[in-house]
């Protein structure tokens, strides 16, 4: 029996020191696989930073953006309920420092031949009265 107890023994030590070199393996292994898994998990904290930047840059152009279209869409508005006649009056004026006359405001701006004969006699007034002011 003794001698059964021996070769137990021993057999169990053998178990021992095998086992308590799978567990320092295995502990190895987890460790090399922590290091990864971290190395890994600040690559992807990198990315993320990198994407939430962009992304709020890319807010801030497109805030911008929508800004600058809600004015354009405001100034629109505000040039489609001018009056047309207003604007008619204001291109006779620019035609007529151009050197049009007033068969040229009629056809051109869509005002009355007596609208236009009117804006070429004012016209004309304020270049008689420039040119004495210059003169003196």
């Amino acid at each position: 029996m003794a001698e059964s107890s021996v070769w137990l023994v021993s057999f169990l030590s053998v178990m021992v020191v095998i086992f308590a070199g799978i567990s320092i393996y295995t502990f190895y292994r987890q460790k090399q696989h922590e290091r990864q898994y971290k190395a890994l998990v600040t690559v992807l904290r990198n990315e993320i930073r990198s994407i939430t930047g962009s992304s709020i840059g890319m807010g801030k152009r497109l805030v911008d953006i929508e800004q600058k279209l809600n004015i354009t869409v405001e100034k629109q508005l505000e040039l489609e309920n001018r009056d047309p006649g207003e604007l008619a009056y204001n291109q006779a004026a620019r035609l007529m420092e151009m050197g049009a006359d007033v068969d040229d405001l009629v056809k051109d701006c869509g005002i009355g031949r007596p609208e236009a004969e009117l804006m070429a006699l004012l016209h004309k007034e304020l270049h008689t009265h420039q040119g004495v002011e210059h003169k003196n």
